[in-house]
């Protein structure tokens, strides 16, 4: 199938690639001695996920269930769908919690409040001006989870009023945060200890320092370890397949991918293709002995070299030579880095449910 070039905007522009290194933020933490040790034995095992008396593997999946366009809003608060849509998340992976609980949501809230004042006075900076004080807000998102084995998303906002603001000025939202757990893999769940409870996925929006403070609190507290969640190019060739997939249902408008090629400096193409022709070669890839309901690792990967020969043929760069580094749609967007955007509420599972693979298989226990 060939697409038309009068459908394809491709822009070629040479930028100097640098990587930021994440600063080291780990603080004294308490540490069992079987947590030590399971850090050890598991550190090299990406793929193996550690849990008392048992080693789970989890694997990475060949084939996806094709996304189904619902309404989330009849399961779940539309106030709560709100607060995490048409925003951009920073994503990390966070080991389980030991002896969370969701009914304690009201302490936990007096708890890391406490925590960030405490720190505060200590001297560290938090970047968000001269504050008064801070406020923060536990609840329970109820509706996300698929299975009974998903533990209910915790959603987290940090309020803070600034210094020179009026006496009756409401405090604002400085921060907000929300752990996750959709569809997650149920053998490794199942040989999760009751005192543990599993949300691997914790998105963020704020300022750092405060995503500093509040994974130190999760830690002291939970006993846990977190780590920075990157989205690599296969995942990246997910998202793009996945909303592509869409189009029928919903017009996704766009399909814009950005790769970075291995230049002297580096060179970075942003390929953007018209929604219905990136939905008809994706269609063209549908193999036959594939259900509806099912998505193979082979259909992606044949729409994206589809779309690599194609750019190819006009232009005569190898797209394959690099590294896809970002993609986006009217239903969302995501970066390599770990930033995620969902615009659509109603694809908000399917997009989830593949983040928490990720932020499973990411962990080292």
């Amino acid at each position: 199938m060939n697409i038309s070039p009068s459908f394809i905007r491709s822009t070629l522009g040479l930028i100097l690639h640098t990587e930021k290194t994440p600063c080291n933020n780990a603080l004294a933490q308490r540490r069992s001695k079987s947590y030590r040790q399971s850090m050890r034995s598991c550190v090299e095992a990406t793929h193996l996920a550690y849990t008392s008396g048992l080693l789970t593997a989890l694997r990475i999946p060949r084939s996806r269930k094709a996304p189904k366009s619902r309404d989330i809003t009849k399961q779940v608060d539309p106030d709560q769908v709100a607060l995490l849509v048409k925003k951009e998340w920073q994503l990390s992976y966070v080991t389980p919690f030991y002896q969370f609980r969701h009914t304690q949501l009201k302490s936990y809230s007096k708890q890391l409040s406490a925590f960030i004042v405490s720190e505060k006075q200590q001297g560290l900076a938090i970047e968000v001006g001269q504050e008064l004080g801070f406020k923060v807000n536990f609840s329970v998102v109820l509706g996300l989870a698929e299975t009974d084995k998903d533990a209910e998303t915790v959603f987290i906002q940090i309020l803070s009023k600034q210094a020179f603001a009026a006496k009756d000025d409401a405090q604002k939202v400085v921060w907000s945060g929300w752990l996750t757990c959709v569809n997650g893999d149920l053998d490794y769940l199942r040989s999760l200890p009751l005192e543990f409870v599993s949300l691997p996925l914790f998105c963020t929006r704020g300022p750092e320092s405060l995503t500093v403070l509040v994974k130190s609190w999760f830690e002291k507290t939970f006993d846990c370890c977190f780590g920075p969640l990157g989205i690599n190019s296969t995942n990246l060739q997910w998202l793009a397949s996945l909303w592509t997939g869409c189009h029928p249902t919903i017009n996704i408008q766009y399909l814009k991918l950005v790769w970075t090629l291995p230049t002297l400096p580096p060179m970075d193409v942003t390929y953007t293709v018209h929604p219905q022709d990136a939905w008809e070669l994706w269609d063209s890839m549908r193999q036959v002995d594939t259900t509806e309901d099912s998505i193979s690792i082979d259909e992606v990967t044949g729409f994206i070299k589809g779309l690599q020969s194609h750019f190819f043929r006009h232009f005569r760069i190898d797209l394959s030579a690099g590294s896809l580094m970002q993609i986006s749609t009217a239903l969302g967007s995501s970066h390599h880095s770990g930033k995620i955007k969902i615009a659509s509420p109603n694809y908000i599972p399917t997009i989830l449910q593949l983040l928490t693979e990720c932020a499973l298989l990411k962990m080292p226990i």
